[in-house]
């Protein structure tokens, strides 16, 4: 919740003066609903919050698919929800490999065979992303899509995981 006095927003937590009377930093914090209105301070609701993954500030969903736009001859791409998600799990599945791409450098260099368990890790995360950009690109809304990125009721995620790191 967010105060008011005469239309002016009060921080919780910061002193404030009304009627020449000073108010310490706690006063809200401390006081009553009836004290709060006794000088006028209303509660109103925070202003909602979107997830900027999926939505604009003003909460309008963000365009889920790539779109083009020619000014001046130049085109333009200006890439939508779908493809940032996507290019963000490259990016996570990249990290995940990368702490393990010194066996795959070690093979070329001196034939020292991978360890299984790496190979069947480093398998395991090409295909959790390649899953995971397929489910991304089943979304037909957002809706979908920020169902896709929760977590369910007993706390396990909707979306397909990587694989658990082998020396964890």
């Amino acid at each position: 919740m967010a105060f008011k006095l005469n239309g002016n927003p009060l921080a919780v937590d910061v002193a404030f003066s009304h009627n020449d009377i000073q108010y310490p930093a706690n006063w809200l914090r401390l006081s009553t609903a009836e004290e709060k209105t006794a000088i006028g301070i209303t509660e109103v609701a925070d202003a909602p919050t979107y997830d900027s993954r999926f939505y604009n500030g003003d909460g309008s969903a963000k365009a889920l698919d790539d779109t083009k736009e020619t000014i001046d001859g130049v085109e333009y791409t200006y890439f939508g929800v779908k493809s940032v998600l996507k290019a963000q799990e490259k990016v996570t599945a990249q990290s995940l490999l990368a702490q393990y791409d010194w066996y795959v450098v070690r093979k070329a260099e001196k034939s020292t065979a991978i360890p299984t368990a790496i190979t069947t890790y480093r398998d395991g995360v090409r295909t959790a992303c390649d899953t995971r950009e397929k489910e991304i690109d089943a979304c037909s809304d957002t809706a979908a899509l920020v169902t896709l990125y929760s977590i369910k009721e007993d706390g396990t995620p909707n979306m397909t995981q990587y694989p658990e790191d082998p020396n964890s």
